[in-house]
């Protein structure tokens, strides 16, 4: 009893701190999206006002009439759809050369690939932007997207998970005439449905929230993407909070409610893509 006793308390520790943790992480965003709807008096009353008077749009009607973020939007979703297609495109790619094709070096190659995944993007920033600078990219839509048409971290996750499917289904497509291109197209996506989710939803989200890239690259007020249109928009709105809440809400929200709709097909597709390294 008194062991049972003593697990039942632990217990109770346990989701107690998990829980207030969960507050912890929550309350930031809680705040922001009851901020948004909230006027000028009520979002700097003292002791604070928890939820809005009223669920009034007045404030991203602001927002939305001080700053194009419209234009925004649109420029972060053409942004990231070109960038996770031509990401998931080289990554199935590269993960099917790494893990069926046999090549001298092959492993070698690979490893090396892997340890460019030390270096961080602030060291190649300067790089990167000379290369956009001498192509005649700078302050064009395409800048934000060239530096990342593939990433190795993805392909390791889609290679583990090829090289988990046995060989002699690979034997038999060829025996049957069916060529690599074709295997690949036809057996090898369609199974590693999970593992590309996951790719696409990760791609998806670094890309939405890119922020230090497009500050360097993006310049005219058309090219702007939300989060670099968002920290403009803090010093061009000035002291008003309640706008600041409503922008935030427009850059967030549509992520957010990515991850909520998806978080246990990265979960599941990371599993998946790490059991065989």
């Amino acid at each position: 009893m008194k062991r049972i006793g003593r697990k039942n308390v632990a217990r109770f520790f346990v989701y107690f701190a998990l829980a207030a943790g969960a507050v912890v992480m929550v309350f930031p965003f809680f705040w922001m999206f009851s901020s948004a709807f909230k006027t000028s008096t009520e979002i700097n009353k003292f002791p604070p006002q928890w939820l809005p008077g009223s669920l009034s749009l007045a404030n991203f009607k602001i927002a939305f009439e001080k700053a194009p973020f419209a234009r925004y939007f649109l420029n972060s979703v053409v942004v990231m759809a070109s960038s996770v297609a031509v990401t998931a495109f080289t990554t199935i790619l590269g993960a099917f050369a790494f893990s069926r094709l046999k090549f001298p070096g092959r492993d070698m190659l690979f490893s090396l690939l892997l340890s460019m995944m030390m270096i961080p993007f602030e060291m190649l920033v300067i790089t990167n932007y000379s290369t956009i600078v001498d192509i005649g990219l700078w302050d064009k839509l395409p800048a934000l997207i060239l530096p990342f048409t593939s990433s190795i971290f993805y392909m390791y996750i889609l290679r583990n998970f090829f090289q988990s499917v046995p060989d002699s289904l690979y034997y038999s497509a060829r025996v049957d005439g069916a060529g690599n291109w074709r295997y690949l197209w036809k057996i090898m996506v369609p199974m590693a449905r999970p593992s590309l989710v996951t790719i696409v939803l990760l791609n998806a989200l670094a890309s939405w929230n890119s922020f230090l890239w497009p500050m360097y690259v993006i310049s005219s007020t058309d090219n702007r993407t939300l989060p670099w249109g968002l920290q403009v928009f803090t010093t061009e709105a000035g002291f008003n909070p309640e706008l600041l809440m409503a922008a935030s809400t427009v850059v967030v929200l549509p992520m957010i409610a990515l991850f909520l709709f998806a978080r246990k097909s990265i979960v599941r597709g990371v599993a998946r893509g790490g059991l065989k390294g």
